[in-house]
C-alpha cells in the first residue's frame, strides 16, 4: 500500500501541537494511521510549509446567500443588513445556483470538510448532493405569530424533506434539523413545536446579536420594529418579559438537544452564567460559535471571546454566509481571533476549528482529529492563518 506522509512546520493533532519533527502517515483514502517521529517514517515524506491540521469544521454558514456576495455593504449595522437580507433575495435563479456551486467550491478548496449550513429553502440542495463536504442542514424556520405557528412548521418540514430526499445519494454522511431563527422572529408556540421536534439533535439559535435584542423582550421597543414593518407589524408580536432574549427563550428547550448559540456580540456574563446554570439542570448541551469577520462586517465590533474561554464554555468557528463576510474561510477567521486576543494559545483557536467543531456537529468519531482510523482531511494552513489548503 503506498501510504502518504506529511511533514510541515508545524504539525496540530486537533488536541495539540506535535514534536517539529513529527510525520503524519494515512493511507492513500487519507485514513490516519499514525504519527512517527522523522527518523521513523521512512522515504517519500512530504513536505508542506506552515501549520498542518485536520479537516477544517465551520459550524455557521448560509450557503443559500452566497449570491448576495459584494451586495450589502460593510459596516451598516445589524438591523439594516436584515432588512437588506429580506428585501434583496429576489435574484435570478441561475445566478443563485452558480453562486452557491462556487461558494462550496471555495469551502472544500480550503480544507474545509463539515459545515453547520443555515437555509431557509432548498436552493442549496443540488450543489450539496455533489459535494464531498459533510452537510450538517439547518432548516432555519421564521415564525413571527402563534396564530401561524402550525403553517410555518408544515412550510418548513417540506423544505427539510426535500433536502433529505436530494441528499438521499451523497457521497459523504448528512444530516437535516429544524431550528429557529432567533429570539427576534420565533413566537412561543413555534418555539415549543421547534422544541418537540428536536429531541436530542444538533440545533442552533442566533444569539444577542445586537442590543435592540434585549430591549425587544425587556420593552417590546427598539430598532427592530424596523423589521417587523417589513413583514407587515406595527409592534412586536412577543411577550415583554422584562429579562434578557436569552433568559426569556433559552427555556423553551428541554429536549437534550446540542445547541449552537451563533454570534452572542452582546452576551453579558451573567448571561453565560445563567444559560450554563440551565443547561446542567437539564441536559441542554451548549456551543458557542463565533464568526468574527462576519461581526466586523456588519457590526465591527467583535464579542468578548476571551470571556468565554474563561468561563470553560464549549466554542466553535463559522463563517457565516458571503452575505456578511468577505470569504468563507476558516482560517482567516482564526487570523482574526489570533490579532483580537494575542493572549491566547494558537492551539485553542485551532481545536476550536477542528476536534470542537467535529464534536459540536457530532461527528468526531471520523473528524477533527489525527487519531488512527479517522478520515479527518489534511489541511495546510499558511503561518498567519491568511489561506489555507486542502492536502487530502
Amino acid at each position: 500500500m503506498n501510504y502518504r506522509k506529511f511533514r510541515a512546520d508545524r504539525l496540530f493533532d486537533g488536541y495539540a501541537f506535535r514534536q517539529p519533527d513529527s510525520v503524519l502517515i494515512t493511507d492513500p483514502a487519507g485514513r490516519v494511521q499514525a504519527i512517527v517521529p522523522e527518523s521513523e517514517a521512512g522515504e517519500d515524506v512530504e513536505y508542506h510549509p506552515g501549520l498542518l491540521t485536520p479537516g477544517l469544521v465551520n459550524c455557521h454558514c448560509h450557503l443559500e446567500l452566497s449570491h448576495l456576495k459584494d451586495v450589502i455593504p460593510p459596516h451598516t449595522g445589524l438591523i439594516e443588513f436584515l432588512c437588506s437580507v429580506v428585501t434583496k433575495r429576489d435574484f435570478d435563479p441561475g445566478l443563485i445556483q452558480d453562486a452557491i456551486r462556487r461558494a462550496e467550491q471555495e469551502m472544500y478548496a480550503n480544507g474545509i470538510v463539515a459545515v453547520g449550513d443555515i437555509g431557509n429553502t432548498a436552493d442549496t440542495a443540488r450543489t450539496k448532493a455533489a459535494s464531498r463536504i459533510r452537510w450538517q442542514n439547518f432548516v432555519e424556520v421564521l415564525g413571527f405569530t402563534d396564530e401561524r405557528a402550525q403553517q410555518n412548521l408544515q412550510h418548513y418540514r417540506a423544505v427539510a424533506s426535500q433536502l433529505e430526499d436530494s441528499l438521499a445519494g451523497s457521497p459523504v454522511p448528512h444530516r437535516t434539523s429544524l431550528v429557529p431563527h432567533a429570539p427576534y422572529s420565533i413566537s412561543p408556540l413555534t418555539f415549543r413545536l421547534i422544541n418537540e421536534g428536536t429531541a436530542g439533535q444538533v440545533i442552533s439559535l442566533h444569539n444577542q446579536e445586537h442590543p435592540a435584542e434585549d430591549e425587544l423582550y425587556r420593552t417590546g421597543q427598539g430598532d427592530y420594529l424596523r423589521l417587523f414593518r417589513i413583514f407587515g407589524l406595527d409592534h412586536s408580536p412577543f411577550p415583554v418579559t422584562g429579562r434578557s432574549s436569552l433568559r426569556s427563550v433559552l427555556p423553551h428547550f428541554t429536549n437534550g438537544q446540542t445547541l449552537l448559540l451563533v454570534h452572542n456580540t452582546y452576551m453579558p456574563q451573567e448571561d453565560i452564567l445563567f444559560a450554563a446554570e440551565y443547561a446542567a439542570q437539564t441536559g441542554l448541551q451548549l456551543v458557542y460559535c463565533f464568526c468574527p469577520n462576519a461581526n466586523r462586517y456588519i457590526e465591527n465590533r467583535l464579542p468578548d471571546v476571551g470571556q468565554f474561554l474563561r468561563l470553560g464554555c464549549r466554542t466553535v468557528l463559522g463563517t457565516d454566509s458571503y452575505s456578511s463576510n468577505w470569504q468563507l474561510s476558516v482560517a482567516r477567521e482564526i487570523r482574526a481571533l489570533v490579532e483580537a486576543f494575542p493572549g491566547v494559545e494558537t492551539a485553542v483557536w485551532l481545536r476550536m476549528a477542528t476536534l470542537e467543531g467535529a464534536r459540536a456537529l457530532r461527528w468526531e468519531d471520523q473528524l477533527g482529529s489525527f487519531e488512527p482510523g479517522k478520515t479527518p482531511g489534511v489541511v495546510r494552513i499558511e503561518p498567519d492563518f491568511s489561506a489555507s489548503q486542502r492536502l487530502l
